[in-house]
């Protein structure tokens, strides 16, 4: 039995299967996803989604969908599914008998006498979709009717039927070529073997798209249909359809496909799905190499990518990634500051930790390798241009104080994770000295201290060791509640802000932190009590008149929740680091609990990976992304942990 296993006599229910969604990536940016009937809910599914250099890089659907059409004694069946105002209209997922995930997503239909089987692939680090046609079983002469749907448009908005789209195709190898507007890359459409396209384009209107209704976008779509391949089949036979970027030669499709199946990572245990899921989140495009935080709508983003980055890569133990990443993503560093999201020609430096957790995955990657001297000869300038721009002053009011803290913070603003933004309105501002960032400073210049101290660069001691220490006294006379036995989560003129929230965490969890050892088990105690759930920590704790358990509704409802009560999986690995710290045998107890816990969330939402976030209110629901960068990456990292304490390496 296959790990990924899936319920066939639910496949046919729709509560059951539109909930599941599968993703596949072609490691440079691409990727295909869908929900497991491959019924599209959301303006983000389509089958070949690409990056597009002239439209700044940005995220393209070109295929939207194939609908498959089964042709015996003169009888058509119709696999296909789509979603319109109040219908379903074809309704193919009738046929289907099966559906695996392992080697890549297949599906299996049964038509009377004929059994049909459907595989999707993407072809690694190529422009290249594909789908190979296997007729399993068939009693009489048996044709394939092929209609591909194409939509050629930015992956955050939906197409409408127009006159301006360039409907007239060329013909190519087997095949034929569209390339609806101005801009965009020839898509070329061809198959392995001889076939009759017959051209008759037309408008699908109205096709609904159910999860962006819910999320209060606009849900409706048109998408342009130039025809349909027809091609016999036969018994045993198979038949590859490939959608790319550039012409293919039809003889090699067949090869190309089984050579490419047999690259496809195993996906057979829990852990091995997790690693699976990991490496979709590298992108290496040309000389670039770059970390998407989360899949179908988010691109690259600083803060994310650093934090994601050691669990990326040396949580599947890939140190070599890991400083390839380190080496790239270093080169986005602008005057002290990394872009917190935009791309090439538009870019956000709005992030004031962005910069504090590049020092972490650095420190990750030293820890790793135990070599302080290429990790000082390769970094330490730049860590020492971010340290320097810190004290100094950064835009946005980021600034050193003389108490050694960092301020941060403008009205209209806001610089840390927690940074949803509703009407204008940050929901969390946090102006002032924020728990975290002011822990991941600490870190920061202590972690730069041990490297100049290994390598003999006493000067730059000299100059920090005393800001460290005030900052370590300032931290610890600011932010401790005594009488609540927790930390402020930030402190402005006002004085503390006393909500319960995760970010003082890493306070204990950091490799140095400026936090009084004797206070730490008190604030692991609050966070235990108020945020712990076992997909996440909440963002706010139930008891504050401001949280929010359920994360739903219109973007505006949804961003309200987003920091006022919703559980994050990527705080966990911070959580179980602390109880490390605190208890390392039973913090193997919490971690093990955890893993645990997302074992059932495999085969839901996003199968084969982690959900961007969760209800803060049990049930814990996924919701969000079907696949975030730091999920993934702290429990690869928990994992890790375990592993290193049972085998004895660990502190």
């Amino acid at each position: 039995m296959k790990y990924l296993s899936f319920d066939k006599e639910q496949l046919v229910n729709l509560e059951y299967s539109l909930n599941r969604e599968i993703l596949s990536t072609n490691r440079a940016g691409g990727y295909f996803s869908t929900t497991i009937i491959l019924c599209n809910t959301r303006k983000y599914h389509g089958l070949m989604i690409l990056p597009i250099d002239e439209f700044d890089g940005e995220n393209h659907v070109l295929l939207s969908c194939v609908d498959e059409t089964v042709i015996q004694h003169g009888q058509t069946f119709n696999l296909g599914i789509h979603r319109y105002p109040g219908i379903y209209e074809p309704r193919g997922h009738k046929y289907i008998i099966d559906f695996t995930y392992e080697p890549t997503p297949t599906l299996t239909y049964r038509v009377g006498g004929v059994i049909f089987k459907k595989e999707l692939l993407f072809v690694h680090n190529e422009e290249q979709f594909m789908i190979r046609y296997t007729l399993v079983d068939a009693h009489s002469s048996t044709h394939l009717r092929i209609k591909p749907f194409l939509a050629f448009r930015n992956v955050h908005n939906v197409s409408k039927a127009n006159m301006w789209a360039n409907t007239k195709f060329q013909p190519c190898a087997n095949g034929v070529k569209y390339k609806l507007y101005t801009g965009f890359p020839t898509l070329h459409l061809q198959l392995n073997k001889k076939n009759e396209f017959v051209a008759c384009p037309d408008w699908y209107y109205n096709i609904e798209y159910m999860e962006e209704l819910k999320r209060g976008y606009e849900g409706h779509e048109d998408l342009f249909v130039p025809g349909y391949f027809e091609i016999p089949i036969k018994k045993g036979e198979s038949v590859i359809f490939s959608a790319a970027t550039e012409e293919q030669t039809p003889s090699t499709l067949l090869k190309k496909f089984n050579a490419e199946i047999l690259r496809r990572p195993a996906k057979d245990s829990y852990k091995a799905c997790i690693e699976n899921s990991a490496r979709q989140f590298i992108v290496h495009k040309g000389k670039s190499w770059d970390i998407i935080a989360g899949y179908p709508w988010f691109g690259s983003w600083g803060r994310d990518s650093f934090i994601s980055l050691p669990g990326l890569t040396l949580g599947i133990d890939d140190p070599k990634m890991c400083k390839t990443l380190l080496d790239s993503l270093s080169a986005k560093l602008k005057n002290g500051l990394f872009p917190n999201m935009g791309n090439a020609t538009s870019q956000a430096f709005n992030s004031v930790d962005a910069p504090l957790w590049y020092f972490w995955a650095i420190q990750q990657y030293y820890l790793y390798t135990n070599d302080h001297k290429e990790v000082w000869h390769d970094y330490a300038k730049k860590m020492k241009t971010i340290l320097k721009g810190f004290r100094d002053g950064l835009p946005f009011n980021i600034k050193m104080h003389d108490n050694g803290l960092i301020w941060a913070g403008e009205r209209g603003y806001a610089l840390t994770w927690m940074d949803a933004v509703v009407y204008g309105k940050p929901v969390t501002p946090r102006i002032g000295y924020p728990v975290e960032i002011n822990a991941l400073w600490y870190n920061a210049i202590m972690f730069t201290i041990d490297l100049a101290t290994k390598n003999k660069d006493y000067r730059f001691v000299k100059e920090w060791l005393p800001i460290a220490e005030r900052a370590k006294a300032s931290f610890n006379n600011l932010f401790w509640l005594a009488e609540k036995g927790y930390l402020a989560d930030y402190v402005d003129e006002e004085g503390p802000n006393t909500d319960i929230r995760p970010n003082q965490i890493f306070a204990i969890s950091l490799p140095y932190t400026p936090l009084d050892e004797d206070k730490m088990p008190s604030v692991l105690k609050i966070v235990d009590k108020e945020l712990y759930t076992p997909k996440g920590l909440r963002t706010l704790s139930p008891n504050n008149p401001h949280y929010k358990g359920r994360y739903e509704g219109d973007q505006p409802t949804r961003d309200s929740a987003y920091h006022q009560g919703t559980a994050w999986p990527w705080l966990l690995g911070a959580y179980v680091e602390a109880h490390f710290r605190l208890n390392p045998e039973h913090a193997i107890n919490v971690a093990e609990n955890i893993l645990e816990s997302f074992q059932e969330d495999i085969n839901i939402h996003g199968i084969c990976t982690i959900s961007e976030v969760y209800d803060g209110d049990p049930p814990q629901r996924p919701n969000g992304c079907i696949s975030q960068a730091w999920s993934v990456a702290e429990l690869t990292r928990i994992y890790q942990m375990v592993e290193k304490h049972k085998s004895g390496k660990g502190k």
